[in-house]
């Protein structure tokens, strides 16, 4: 198990660099998977189930979104790959950023946690199926605060994006 859950650690960081490395939208959609798809098989491993699939339903549904709208606004005849020299700089960097971090530290060994969020005790509910009552319960001010800054952000970008002669960027 210890072997499967730094498998996935290092997709994780290898999905990351994927999209760090700056790569044309094309590509670094692939990375962006891998990185939330590893991410959400770590939590898997630890025990969260729950929240690992809301979050693997939030993610790929969200990176599609972003993902269409980036290429359609990005539509480049020669998109940039991971075999181009700025991209293999870029993912060079942050190789020698991620073994400094590991160096710094001490090791993967260190980094692995065993918690899992199972209950304690007698109770019988499980910690990451009670976090969405409570995220709704506790936290229904702040989901209606974010839910109003998603709005705001959509309108806001639409009106960057309109064109030319009626959005908010014009050639004066």
């Amino acid at each position: 198990m210890m072997q499967f859950v730094l498998f996935l650690g290092v997709c994780f960081v290898l999905g990351g660099l994927a999209v760090a490395s700056n790569p044309s939208p094309y590509y670094g959609v692939v990375g962006l998977v891998l990185a939330s798809v590893a991410g959400c098989g770590w939590l898997v491993s630890l025990g969260v189930s729950f929240v690992s699939l809301v979050l693997v339903m939030v993610y790929l549904g969200g990176m599609l979104v972003v993902f269409v709208y980036s290429v359609s606004l990005a539509a480049e005849p020669y998109p940039e790959g991971w075999a181009d020299w700025g991209v293999v700089g870029y993912g060079l960097g942050m190789c020698v950023v991620v073994v400094v971090g590991v160096v710094v530290w001490g090791g993967v060994g260190s980094l692995i946690d065993g918690g899992t969020v199972d209950s304690g005790g007698l109770s019988s509910v499980r910690l990451d199926f009670s976090g969405v009552a409570v995220l709704y319960s506790w936290g229904a001010g702040l989901l209606l605060i974010g839910g109003w800054g998603l709005l705001l952000t959509l309108f806001v970008v639409l009106e960057l994006v309109r064109g030319l002669s009626r959005g908010a960027i014009r050639a004066v």
